[in-house]
């Protein structure tokens, strides 16, 4: 075994035989199910594992059902069988659908780790498909790239100046330059094969493409893998905090968990408040007593319900293309006022098609009848559309009264081989890793999708790579957003010579500032040249096009700076500003860039469209209409950036109704923004709304500024560079189609489509989630309030012996908790959004003023009903004869009045707090107003049918434990009940009318001091930002 040689010795030849796969088309399909079947699933464990133990004592382990527990330990130690029997019942029903919901919710978690897990590129039948990391096998074809995570032990096939990030294995804090033509006839360690790379490092520059040679824990993580099964050992601190529940779960749950802890002290004062009611005679009846009032104060059902609200909450957002990964995300949402969205992909389809080049004393060309419609893949056609030309500048053209399309006129057949337009077409050929092909009928790209258009725009016109057999690529310079230009190194294989050829396309600004020479390659670049370019870059972007420039340059090997690997190697700790050669050049050296960058000899403009979204002009709107300012970050030109965002809404058509300092922030560079000290920032009249040539740093620095404004900021991001504002973002939005590994290991949502839509899609889940968390959260913690005042009030009866008559029997008041607050307050969690759910303003709080306003005013009403109708019965109707003994099930005497006070309120306070959690259904609306336009009131509480079934199960459940003998007198402590039905009803009723009544007076409390305008685009302009600095009257100004 010793003697085979490792895959890292091995030549590719033998490795591709070795294992059973091509190189060319890749594996089959079947093979790789095979593979699969036979190597298992590229996973260092089964980390998705549920542990059913662990679920199990969740649910027994934390505050809440501890105090049940405690309760019922109390009750059996004083031989109160039925106390201690109900209240068993009671943690057991919890701890039942706790488990059961919560496995539930691990489920779902789970099978959304998956979703939002890294993917790979493989070739497939020939095919370059994206699939899960866990589904790589040894033998697949894997191309990787910057950002991405190397899903498995690969061996390199090529390479174009790939670097990694390895110090996960080797301690080592450079990235490691790639060879995949380095061969080894020895052992060598894992730092100093280069030819390799290793499972879950870091592609930090170039790309490449390998043979998956290991995966899962037969790779060397696998191997470290292995070794740190060992679990931390837990100090005492963390174990209690684990089950208090303080120091895990998300903020919202530790939050409640710290609130439980508090009730439980309230609950431990109730409890002693009850005793020295009783002068500390305290008897099994009273310590029984004792015991509910405490756990009227505890909303048992609140941990549950919150980890099944935020579960489901999150599978629904699946279906919305958005993928949760933290679920701290899901509280955060709701309170997102400000979105920092890229450009393209996003509020742009990513489709891109090249619309109109210029070529410097020649013209301008034009395609037409192109489509963006991407049903069938057409913008990669390039057969589609057809080329039309003119002699005119872009300026020109737009400059001209005339329409435009009659300044063009048809290309003739040999018109575009002109030797500039030629030179041109050379330079976006070779300057350009896009790939387009028909596969099967079906034309597929792969690559960066401006590439893509540049490469069918060329290829339109029967310009390809393989018209030039003898160019052979020596060394690349791939896009820097430092530099914002791409660069290659070509050299005619049949020249015996020093000669090389450049070709270069980048950012306009700094590819003028690179460039010497005009097109014709003699004369110099003047001051006037380079205004001109600008003037039409400026009329090619004012139409939402992104323009690029392209230059090329020739020059000999001997007059430019080299690097040599070796040099390299051994200076680590310099860094140099080369890239390595592409992996079958026999050069040991490199071309500084700075030099191959230099006197470029400017060739042209390309105009390409990428069509925003046909959503997103709405999305941006609803976003407006939600209180939510929406900004763009993108490294496109300015002039691009301003007419891309007037077209989706971000930034208003009529600029001239604002003032100038306005204007002139509403759309900066980064250049522009990044000379502003923090102060000079926070002294803006308003932060920009489109910043365009972005840099990564300046979205940081944007985050920053809006924090300091006290905002609650997204950002959205898909590239390495990004991995920083997104992690300083409240909630980091990534790209899940085009997105780097590291942007989505950095993020907290991951939108599965990349459409800003779904941003908006999310926040409307998070917000209803949030909304229904304060529903439920509203309906328990009332209820609770309630049965506190109403017991403690209660007190006060007392009989002959000086002994309280207690109200509500302590199984009574259980069975209330049980029936009225766990299944109710999950149908809450269950609630669709309303209508309006995106017209209230952004909140991140739970625990509002108007909840707890709320709370305490259903609390107080439902205490007060449920006390009056017991004083009718009993001291009203009834003489106030309070019997003896009436609390005990054994030896009471003359106690038929408190029993039939008390089965009036049971059932009173039964049905309020039923009738509380259709009210909680909606903060403001009537109970018989549906928060949905298009349905009736009735028709939406049908519409909830968890919540419907668990009120009328709770309505009629009364009805039983009122009439049902031995179980009423003896266990309930109540007995069977006539004309008390109609006070309890009547008091129901009254309660009913008590919470339309408030809600009633709230809906006057809006309309006065927060009155809406009738015309809903001027309610929409005045959540726009910048309205207070307009210049004109806002009838006159069009809506943002």
């Amino acid at each position: 075994m010793s003697d085979e040689l490792q895959d890292y010795q091995v030549n590719l030849e033998n490795l591709e035989s070795k294992l059973d796969t091509d190189f060319a088309n890749g594996l089959t399909t079947n093979k790789a199910n095979e593979f699969l079947a036979k190597y298992g699933s590229n996973s260092l464990g089964d980390e998705t594992k549920i542990s059913i133990t662990a679920i199990f004592l969740h649910q027994i382990f934390n505050a809440m059902i501890l105090v049940l527990i405690i309760s019922m330990v109390i009750c059996l130690a004083i031989k109160d069988w039925i106390s201690g029997g109900v209240i068993a019942a009671v943690v057991g029903i919890n701890i039942v659908v706790g488990f059961v919901q919560e496995y539930k919710a691990e489920m779902t978690m789970g099978s959304l780790k998956s979703l939002s897990s890294p993917t790979a590129r493989v070739l497939r039948n020939g095919d370059d498909v994206v699939i899960p990391s866990v589904e790589v096998v040894p033998g697949d074809i894997v191309t990787i790239k910057v950002g991405d995570t190397v899903p498995a032990d690969i061996r390199l096939i090529s390479a174009m100046n790939l670097e990694a990030d390895e110090a996960l294995l080797t301690g080592e804090s450079l990235p490691i330059v790639k060879d995949p033509n380095e061969t080894f006839t020895s052992e060598v360690p894992v730092g100093d094969r280069i030819n390799m790379c290793y499972s879950s490092s870091m592609i930090t520059k170039g790309r490449g493409v390998g043979v998956v040679v290991a995966t899962g824990l037969n790779t060397q993580i696998g191997e470290i893998a292995r070794s740190l099964h060992k679990k931390e050992k837990p100090t005492v601190k963390s174990i209690i905090g684990s089950i208090l529940g303080v120091t895990n779960g998300t903020p919202l749950q530790r939050k409640l968990s710290w609130l439980a802890i508090f009730l439980f002290w309230v609950a431990v004062l109730f409890a002693i408040i009850v005793m020295a009611s009783q002068k500390m005679k305290v008897n099994k009846e009273v310590a029984i007593y004792a015991i509910c009032v405490a756990l009227s104060m505890i909303p048992s059902a609140l941990i549950v319900v919150l980890t099944i609200t935020m579960a489901v909450g999150a599978q629904v957002m699946v279906t919305r293309n958005v993928i949760v990964r933290k679920l701290d995300s899901l509280e955060s949402l709701g309170g997102v006022d400000d979105i920092c969205s890229d450009k393209t992909g996003t509020l742009t389809m990513g489709k891109m098609v090249a619309k109109k080049c210029w070529i410097p004393s020649v013209g301008t060309y034009m395609v037409d009848n192109s489509t963006e419609d991407t049903a069938d893949n057409s913008p990669y056609n390039p057969n589609n559309g057809t080329i039309k030309f003119s002699e005119l500048t872009p300026t020109e053209i737009k400059q001209s009264d005339e329409e435009e399309m009659s300044l063009y006129r048809p290309l003739e057949a040999n018109e575009g081989k002109n030797n500039q337009f030629t030179q041109w077409l050379t330079c976006a050929t070779f300057c350009n890793i896009a790939k387009i092909a028909n596969v099967e009928g079906e034309w597929k790209a792969h690559g960066d999708a401006t590439e893509i258009a540049i490469k069918v725009f060329t290829e339109r016109l029967k310009f390809t790579p393989e018209l030039f057999p003898n160019m052979k690529l020596i060394q690349e310079f791939p896009f820097d957003s430092s530099v914002k230009k791409m660069s290659v190194i070509y050299k005619d294989s049949n020249e015996s010579g020093d000669t090389y050829e450049v070709f270069s396309k980048g950012a306009v600004e700094r590819m003028i500032e690179a460039c010497k020479y005009t097109n014709d390659g003699v004369t110099l670049l003047r001051a006037e040249d380079r205004s001109e370019i600008e003037d039409h870059v400026l009329s090619l972007s004012s139409q939402g096009l992104r323009v690029l420039a392209f230059a090329k340059k020739t020059f000999r090997g001997v007059d430019s700076p080299k690097v040599s690997h070796t040099e390299k190697s051994k200076e680590k700790d310099v860094e140099v500003d080369a890239t390595e050669v592409w992996s079958d050049s026999s050069s040991a050296e490199t071309f500084d860039r700075e030099y191959v960058e230099s006197d470029l000899t400017f060739l042209g403009l390309i105009g390409i469209y990428d069509p925003p979204r046909q959503e997103s002009l709405s999305a941006v709107k609803l976003c407006h209409k939600a209180g939510i300012n929406v900004r763009m970050l993108t490294g496109d030109h300015p002039s691009t950036a301003k007419a891309i965002a007037q077209e989706v809404g971000i930034l208003p058509y009529n600029l001239y109704h604002y003032s100038d300092d306005v204007v002139k922030v509403m759309c900066m560079t980064a250049s522009e923004f990044d000379a502003l000290s923090d102060d000079e920032v926070d002294q803006l009249p308003v932060l920009p709304l489109v910043i365009a040539r972005c840099a990564p740093h300046t979205k940081t620095r944007m985050i920053d500024a809006l924090h300091r404004r006290k905002k609650f900021v997204a950002m959205t991001g898909d590239g390495v560079n990004d991995s920083p504002s997104l992690k300083r973002s409240d909630v980091g939005i990534s790209m899940g189609i085009n997105g780097s590994d590291v942007a989505k290991e950095a993020s907290d949502i991951v939108l599965s489509d990349d459409n800003f839509a779904s941003i908006l899609n999310a926040i409307e889940e998070g917000r209803r989630m949030s909304a229904n968390i304060k529903k439920f959260v509203l309906q328990l913690l009332a209820e609770n309030i309630a049965q506190a005042l109403y017991l403690m009030i209660g007190l006060a009866f007392q009989d002959d012996t000086g002994y309280s008559v207690f109200p509500l029997s302590p199984v009574e008041v259980l069975w209330i908790l049980v029936v009225t607050s766990c299944f109710p307050a999950m149908g809450l969690g269950q609630e669709a959004a309303s209508d309006d759910i995106l017209e209230s303003p952004p909140s991140n709080s739970i625990f509002t003023k108007e909840l707890i306003i709320d709370m305490l005013v259903y609390g107080f009403m439902m205490a007060v009903v449920c006390l009056v109708g017991f004083v009718i019965i009993v001291f009203g109707k009834g003489d106030g004869e309070l019997g003896f003994n009436c609390n005990s099930p054994n030896d009471n005497f003359n106690c038929k009045l408190i029993f039939l006070g008390r089965s009036a309120t049971f059932a009173n306070m039964t049905w309020c707090c039923l009738i509380l959690a259709w009210e909680c259904v909606h903060p403001t609306r009537s109970l018989f107003q549906s928060p949905h336009e298009d349905n009736t009131w009735y028709g939406h509480l049908w519409g909830n049918q968890f919540l419907f079934w668990s009120v009328i199960g709770g309505f009629i459940s009364v009805f039983p434990v009122v009439y049902i003998p031995v179980i009423n007198k003896k266990v309930f402590l109540h007995g069977p009940i006539g004309y008390e039905w109609g006070i309890s009803f009547g008091f129901s009723i009254l309660y009913l009318c008590g919470c339309e009544t408030w809600k009633w007076s709230k809906r006057v409390y809006y309309r006065k001091w927060h009155k809406s305008a009738k015309n809903p685009e001027y309610e929409l302009e005045r959540k726009d930002p910048f309205t207070k600095y307009a210049s004109f009257s806002r009838s006159n100004t069009m809506q943002v």
